[in-house]
This record gives C-alpha cells, structure tokens and sequence, in this order.
C-alpha cells in the first residue's frame, strides 16, 4: 500500500474522532459525582442562590419522550443577570446571540453524568472581541457555579 492511500486510510479512522473535538470546542465540561436530576438541581439552586434569573429549565428527553423517542437524561438550564450580560455585550452586541448563560447536563452511555457550558473567553474570541475584560469575570463566575453545584 503506498504511502498516500495509507494517509487517506488513516484520516477516514481519525475524523470522527476530530469532529467530536470540534463539536466540543469552547465549552467547559465538568463531571459531576451525583445523577442528573440532583446534579441540576443543585446548580439551579447555586444560581438561585446567587441573585441570578433562571430563564428556564428544559427536559430534553421529556420532549423526546412526547415524541416517543428515548434519550438519555439531558436538561439546559438558561439564567443569567444583566450585570454580567450587558457589558459583554457592550464589547460585542453579537455575543447577545449566546446570552443568557446556559448549562447542559447530561448523562452518557456509560451513566457518566456531565455539566457543560460555553467559555465565555471562547465566546468573546468568536465575536471578535478577545480582549473583552468580562469574559475572563464570567468565566470564573460560571466555574465557581458549577464547583459549588458539585461539592459536598
């Protein structure tokens, strides 16, 4: 087998593996020690507990379930505050199309349950504003969320 038929060979293999990369660029993700259920509970409760708005909560596998499909346990809570929100957008008022905050949690196939959301500092670099001094606030707001979600 010559050397580029091996090439081509080797990234029909390694491309799923790339696009599951790319899929999951910019977001945060966190494993959680408790099930799905508790685990979003108790971040809806941090946020609450911190003055923020939770905007919704929606049961992903609930609406699959009324379409009589199965889907493993995944909810997205959407909250946020304006004080946060409002100088990122400030900087870029596309970053409005990402506002409010969100946090999926998921459980896989392996009954790993999971929290994930978008880095802000990722999402300040998507709008074309890096140097956004609240981007790196709201990540560390967001990171503190989750590490209070998931302690003891």
């Amino acid at each position: 087998m010559n050397r580029r038929i091996a090439s081509f060979l080797l990234l029909l293999i390694c491309l799923p593996a790339l696009s599951a990369a790319t899929a999951s660029e910019g977001m945060i993700v966190t494993q959680s020690p408790f099930g799905p259920g508790e685990t979003m509970d108790r971040l809806q409760a941090v946020v609450e507990d911190r003055e923020l708005t939770v905007f919704a909560r929606i049961d992903h596998a609930a609406g699959a379930e009324r379409i009589g499909e199965t889907l493993r346990p995944t909810e997205l809570l959407i909250f946020g505050n304006p004080r946060g929100g409002t100088p990122f957008m400030q900087c870029a008022q596309s970053v409005g199309i990402d506002l409010p905050l969100k946090a999926l949690v998921w459980q896989d196939a392996q009954d790993r349950v999971w929290v994930g959301y978008n880095d802000p500092v990722f999402l300040a670099e998507r709008h074309g504003v890096p140097d956004c001094p609240v981007a790196p606030n709201l990540a560390n707001a967001l990171d503190n969320l989750v590490t209070s979600a998931l302690g003891d």
